[in-house]
């Protein structure tokens, strides 16, 4: 690997670090607890577009696990796990295989993001009520997905690498 893509990945991996912890600051509450944007998800989904999958999953897992390292719990790393793996895989497949645009993939990714997270959390409590949050997550994730999606493309456009 060159000098040059070590470097980037390692900025990818700090500007997604720190988009979690100003996400981490922002007071959300939408009845359901952990609702986030979804800020990193910026860094990962330029990634997968400008690089490719393997370089959007790695500074994913590594944000992931530095998160929890610096500011998480072992749940919240099993949740992030959960629905990053789905995310990724997903948005790989429809980024590649089909002619969606940046918006939908992004908000498949982010309902994508929440359907992983929903089925941990019932494995997890060993309670299928969980599925009741469902609804309140897809329709955020849609809204925010769609913000994801927009703003990546922006940057997408603009940033040569």
């Amino acid at each position: 690997m060159s000098t040059k893509k070590l470097t980037l990945l390692a900025a990818c991996i700090v500007v997604a670090l720190g988009l979690s912890y100003v996400e981490s600051l922002i007071p959300f509450f939408g009845g359901v607890p952990g609702m986030k944007v979804g800020l990193p998800n910026l860094v990962i989904f330029f990634l997968l577009y400008k690089m490719s999958w393997k370089e959007a999953a790695v500074v994913s897992a590594l944000r992931m696990v530095l998160t929890f390292l610096l500011f998480g719990n072992l749940i919240s790393l099993l949740y992030s796990v959960a629905g990053g793996f789905i995310s990724i895989l997903l948005m790989t497949i429809l980024s590649r295989k089909t002619k969606l645009s940046k918006a939908t993939v992004s908000i498949i990714g982010a309902v994508s993001h929440n359907v992983g997270q929903i089925l941990i959390a019932m494995l997890l409590l060993d309670a299928w009520q969980i599925v009741y949050y469902l609804p309140v997550l897809v329709v955020f994730a849609v809204f925010s997905g769609l913000a994801i999606g927009v703003i990546s493309g922006i940057l997408i456009k603009r940033i040569k690498i």
